[in-house]
């Protein structure tokens, strides 16, 4: 992976996701604990979290369109906006490619192979 590419990914990441992601990738406290407006707290992206359980397809979906549209989930809400009008595709892929990258080897292999 180009190093161009994966710094673009960690300055996309620090402007536009970090402030709910967090700033290592660990999410918001209590992950699983939906708030008093209904909504689930930011998850993480580093290897605790989910996000590796996902193919690339569809998280470039949701960070483009939203959990709701990516996933097809009729009812569901989420505190996750659309990126669609923020960020064009590379820099989408950069910062997927940029989280992949702090995975620990077994985890990044396993998701690159879905």
């Amino acid at each position: 992976m180009e190093r161009r590419h994966l710094q673009t990914g960690r300055e996309v990441y620090a402007a536009h996701c970090a402030s709910c992601h967090g700033t290592n990738l660990e999410g918001q406290p209590n992950g699983q604990v939906r708030s008093a407006d209904g909504l689930l707290p930011a998850p993480p992206h580093d290897e605790d979290g989910h996000t590796w359980h996902h193919d690339r397809e569809l998280l470039v979906a949701i960070t483009k369109y939203g959990v709701a549209e990516a996933a097809d989930l009729e009812d569901y809400r989420s505190a996750m906006p659309a990126f669609d009008d923020v960020l064009d595709d590379g820099e989408i892929e950069a910062v997927i490619d940029w989280m992949a990258s702090t995975w620990p080897n077994e985890i990044r292999t396993r998701w690159e192979n879905h």
